[in-house]
């Protein structure tokens, strides 16, 4: 099929998150945990669609406040074809 049955991927994507959360200051708030899941979520969705995450991060920052529509927003995400120019030089592993 076209799934892969192994989660190393996902598992790889996770390990600098996990080794570095005890370093965090932010996170010792269940306000802080939940913003920093929601940016690491971003940052390696945007890796994951081959997007450059600062570059993908800085667009979508500078286009969410007009973001007023269903079809505006949906724009923003990472797998958006019109998204290609952040496309990273090297592929993600």
């Amino acid at each position: 099929g076209d799934l892969n049955i192994s989660n190393a991927g996902a598992e790889n994507a996770i390990r600098p998150f996990a080794l570095g959360r005890k370093a965090w200051l932010f996170a010792d708030t269940s306000q802080g945990a939940k913003a920093s899941a929601t940016c690491y979520s971003l940052i390696e969705t945007a890796k994951a669609n081959g997007l450059e995450p600062s570059a993908y991060i800085h667009h979508v920052l500078e286009r969410i406040a007009g973001a007023d529509t269903l079809e505006k927003l949906e724009a923003l995400l990472p797998w958006n074809a019109e998204l290609q120019a952040l496309k990273k030089v090297a592929q993600y592993d």
